[in-house]
C-alpha cells in the first residue's frame, strides 16, 4: 500500500467517524450519514490498496 494512499484512506475514516459520532451526538441524521458514507469510502480505498499489494507478490 503506497503511503499517500495509506493515509488518504487513514483521513477518510477518521474524518468520517468523527463526522458520523457528531451528528449521532447532537441528533443531525444527516450529518451522521454523511460520516458514515466518508468512513465507508476510506474503508473501500485501504481495502482496494490491500488487494493490490496482495498480488504485487
Amino acid at each position: 500500500m503506497t503511503a499517500s494512499e495509506k493515509g488518504k484512506a487513514k483521513t477518510e475514516q477518521a474524518k468520517g467517524a468523527a463526522k458520523e459520532a457528531a451528528g449521532r451526538a447532537v441528533g443531525n441524521d444527516r450529518l451522521a450519514a454523511e460520516g458514515q458514507a466518508e468512513k465507508s469510502t476510506g474503508d473501500a480505498r485501504e481495502a482496494k490498496e490491500k488487494t493490490k499489494d496482495a498480488f504485487k507478490h
